[in-house]
């Protein structure tokens, strides 16, 4: 029987989606484990995200629900999940409903001794023609510019021992905390498996980072963290991205 586990989800207008993430994640973690937890960050939702969260609390005694007041954007949430959790491996991924929490068990079959995270990645992308574009394109230019060696750095599914955060600091609040958690988890030697998930169309709401101005504030941000993460320490005469053993 593997360690006690935390799986979490940012939440933000997923009304009609997290109710069935959490009833999969909570039957998948009981045959996986006798200690668990489930944790839904709710990023300041105005659907009727808490009132389906409240009630899900009265009939799964695992559910925790943090409740941000304001919204703290995707990494604001992502942070507030890492946070929480309590267990020794934290799994995630999005409320939205485009994996299956039941594939949390494909993260957990493939951990090992020598493994520290292990990153999904989609066997094939199910959203609309421009999205896979964009996400094809920003996904080549996030590798090449932080020397990134894993197949999908924009698949939010993901299975990471806790003491990892003992080690790395996330402080970005953009999506582009995906970035900044993958670069920090490779520069510092952590070892690295990764598995096929599946990927479903959106079946409730909308993307949240698919507009212009998003997609400007992304742009900016990740310069500012390439700056950071790359090229001060390159200036400062620090090693770069460490290689990982892929396992």
């Amino acid at each position: 029987m593997p360690a006690s586990i935390s799986a979490f989800f940012p939440a933000y207008n997923d009304a009609g989606t997290i109710a069935s993430m959490v009833v999969a994640a909570d039957r998948t973690l009981r045959e996986l484990t006798d200690d668990y937890e489930v944790i839904v960050v709710n990023d300041a939702s105005p659907d009727h995200t808490a009132e389906i969260l409240a009630d899900l609390q009265t009939r799964y005694p695992s559910l925790r629900v943090v409740t941000h007041s304001k919204n703290r954007d995707y990494g604001g949430a992502l942070r507030s999940g890492f946070g929480q959790a309590t267990k020794e491996l934290v799994c995630y991924t999005d409320g939205d409903g485009q994996y299956d929490p039941r594939e949390f068990k494909l993260l957990v079959d493939r951990l090992r001794d020598d493994v520290d995270i292990v990153q999904g990645y989609k066997i094939q992308r199910h959203d609309p023609f421009h999205r896979i574009v964009i996400g094809t394109l920003y996904h080549w230019i996030v590798r090449t510019m932080f020397n990134l060696h894993v197949r999908d750095v924009d698949c939010d599914f993901r299975l990471i021992r806790r003491n990892v955060f003992d080690t790395i600091e996330l402080t970005q609040n953009s999506g582009v905390i995906c970035v900044e958690l993958m670069t920090k988890i490779e520069q510092g030697g952590f070892r690295i498996a990764e598995v096929p998930v599946h990927h479903y169309h959106r079946a409730h709401g909308k993307s949240q980072f698919f507009n212009v101005r998003r997609v400007g504030r992304v742009g900016v941000g990740l310069l500012k963290l390439w700056a950071r993460l790359i090229l001060l320490p390159a200036f400062a005469g620090r090693p770069l991205t460490r290689r990982v053993g892929k396992v």
